[in-house]
């Protein structure tokens, strides 16, 4: 197992810095001057070669490129000596002069951990219970009307279900308040009120999906061979759909899981936007309208970490579930 996980841990270093360095050639090489297009077309020649200056910009690209990978791991002093960004550092803002990862990044992931996890832990139950359900009542009107709800789950966009949703609950019914994130540490339940309905939203697309595919694997699941011997014995028929059925269905959810959760935490675009919500996702959209290089290159690493770290820990689930994957 301890060799597993160092072969994981080396696959998960080396696509990190795969990663790095793929984002760097888009943002750095591909534009003929990032500086111009950050700055815009009305910005003046001595504005250009400032930030060209300010931030190493007028060097060689490979001394761009190790300045860029130094800064990841001892930190990294500018051109002009008036900003320094200490390790990890991922760049400081075009816009403001802010270090990216601490001044924006680690502020707005909170909001953004807080919206993952809550809708994770609601598709995950009300997905995988609902595709059980259909799949145990293959046929009946309840396996029907459960996979039409999905199949309208799935269809329907982020945005346009979390304006309905909003506007109908939020405005005319006044059930709830329109989301805002209150720190958790300070009122639990008003964390809970005030993203609920950004957790309903991503819940009602991720659960229909996850009840599709949960439905189809426990329909192949149960026809199987040891899923009648286990009946042949005698065994109750809780023991064999939740002992033999169920973890035989649900193991590839824990890879889809892993991937969507470590998506979301790389920024919810669509919800945060839609909702208002100043989280990763809405911090890459304003980055992309500014055309704030390092933040966009930045919010870029760091989601891909996330989504990297979740290949790893699936990877690592299911070498406990089957130490046959151990070997591959």
């Amino acid at each position: 197992m301890g060799r597993y996980i160092i072969r994981r841990l080396i696959g998960v270093v080396t696509l990190v810095f795969i990663v790095m360095t793929l984002t760097f050639g888009i943002f750095f090489l591909v534009p003929a001057s990032p500086a111009t297009l950050a700055c815009g077309k009305s910005c003046s020649p001595e504005r250009i070669a400032d930030i060209n200056v300010k931030l190493g910009l007028d060097k060689p690209i490979h001394e761009q490129y190790g300045s860029y990978v130094k800064g990841f791991f001892v930190g990294r002093d500018f051109a002009d000596g008036t900003v320094q960004c200490d390790a990890p550092c991922f760049g400081v803002s075009f816009q403001t002069d802010e270090d990216v990862l601490r001044d924006l990044l680690l502020d707005r992931l909170p909001i953004t951990v807080s919206i993952a996890i809550g809708a994770a832990i609601l598709w995950l139950l009300i997905g995988t219970t609902v595709g059980v359900i259909s799949a145990l009542k293959k046929g009946t009107g309840i396996d029907k009307s459960a996979m039409a709800l999905a199949l309208g789950g799935v269809s329907l966009p982020v945005y346009l279900t979390a304006l309905v949703i909003s506007t109908i609950i939020c405005g005319r019914l006044g059930w709830f308040e329109y989301p805002k994130y209150n720190d958790f540490s300070e009122s639990p339940i008003a964390w809970a009120q005030g993203l609920a309905l950004p957790w309903l939203v991503l819940a009602f697309l991720y659960a229909a999906l996850y009840a599709r595919i949960t439905r189809a694997n426990m329909i192949e699941t149960m026809g199987e061979d040891y899923i009648r011997t286990a009946r042949a014995k005698g065994l109750k028929e809780r023991t064999v759909v939740g002992k033999h059925g169920l973890r035989a269905a649900l193991t590839p959810i824990v890879t889809i899981f892993g991937l969507d959760l470590g998506a979301l935490l790389g920024g919810a675009v669509l919800t945060e936007s839609a909702f208002g919500l100043n989280g990763v996702g809405k911090l890459a959209i304003d980055a992309i309208g500014s055309v704030d290089l390092p933040v966009i290159l930045g919010v870029t690493v760091f989601s891909a970490f996330f989504i990297v770290f979740a290949n790893f820990v699936v990877d690592i689930v299911y070498a406990v579930i089957d130490p046959k994957v151990r070997l591959a």
